[in-house]
């Protein structure tokens, strides 16, 4: 992976999210099961529908257009989270499905598929079943629960996209690094990755985001706000211990933190480490903090609030 990646040259693309989207499966960072599954699909040079799921920034569109790249087919691309009208599927989709092609395939990527509302799914089903003959439909989607079951029984049950190891990743942020001619330290990734991860997308992006002649330069208060979040994390595990709200207040009164939104999203996505056997109880907590914050200038009040309701509920 590394080495295919050194070996790209350097183009006037911007975006490194965009110019590092591998283009071979041998660059795809990923479960090889699921490679192998999509190698198979190459070689047989057909697909049924399929429904690719998993965290944000793992790679679910990655795979998708590097699949369409390796068949004979015209493909159509269209983000479900822009376009999630029945006129989209009525208009766009069905008038690109019906059309004549001179290549044996026409596929449709419907990507964040889970935007779609039940109606537009609901009409969706019925395109996918009309011209199956030679159209395929190749969706994504972060949460599999918000597709309907005759969509995802039309995919064979979708397959999960695994977001690849911290190591891997860890590998492959180093290799464009190098390969721009940035100056890193191994600290730095360490950082980037930990506070990131499984997002590849959000972590190639935020190092880009903070390079500065020619070397990357992360904020002290980038580290300040990771630490912050972990130990935030550690003390949430220990909500039974003496005094453990009032450690919890000085550490926010400390850290001086802003970006609230980005703490409710970490809490949320750490549920399960902190709150087991109450996780619904705990996200109910964190949406009603999260329109509360919305709603007043004192954040920090609204957060300690909130803090002291999740110790109370998984005490």
């Amino acid at each position: 992976m590394s080495e295919k990646i050194l070996k790209e040259k350097r183009t006037s693309q911007f975006m490194w999210a965009e110019k590092y989207r591998p283009k071979t499966l041998d660059m795809f960072i990923g479960s090889e099961s699921v490679k192998a599954k999509i190698q198979s699909f190459i070689d047989q040079q057909d697909i049924p529908h399929l429904l690719f799921y998993g965290p944000a920034g793992g790679g679910k569109t990655s795979l998708a257009k590097l699949l369409v790249k390796h068949l004979p087919c015209d493909f159509l691309y269209i983000n479900a989270s822009d376009e999630r009208t029945i006129d989209t599927i009525r208009e766009k989709i069905v008038g690109f499905a019906a059309t004549v092609s001179f290549k044996p395939l026409r596929v449709i990527i419907l990507d964040e598929a889970d935007y779609l509302p039940a109606l537009s799914q609901a009409a969706l089903r019925i395109v996918m079943e009309t011209y199956s003959v030679h159209s395929r439909f190749i969706l994504t989607c972060n949460y599999i629960e918000r597709m309907t079951q005759p969509i995802v029984s039309r995919c064979g049950g979708g397959i999960k996209i695994e977001p690849p190891k911290q190591e891997e990743v860890a590998c492959l942020l180093a290799s464009i690094l190098e390969n721009e001619g940035v100056k890193y330290t191994d600290e730095e990734i360490e950082f980037i990755v930990n506070s990131y991860h499984p997002d590849v997308r959000k972590i190639i992006n935020f190092a880009q985001q903070n390079v500065e002649r020619g070397k990357l330069s992360i904020e002290v208060s980038n580290y300040i706000e990771t630490d912050f979040k972990e130990k935030l994390l550690s003390l949430l595990k220990t909500p039974r211990k003496p005094g453990v709200f009032g450690e919890i207040r000085q550490l926010v009164a400390d850290a001086s933190f802003s970006n609230y939104d980005e703490l409710y999203r970490f809490l949320f996505d750490k549920v399960d480490e902190y709150a087991k056997g109450k996780e619904a109880q705990v996200i109910i907590e964190l949406a009603d903090a999260v329109y509360q914050s919305s709603l007043v200038f004192e954040k920090e009040i609204t957060l300690v609030a909130a803090l002291q309701k999740l110790l109370k509920t998984i005490a």
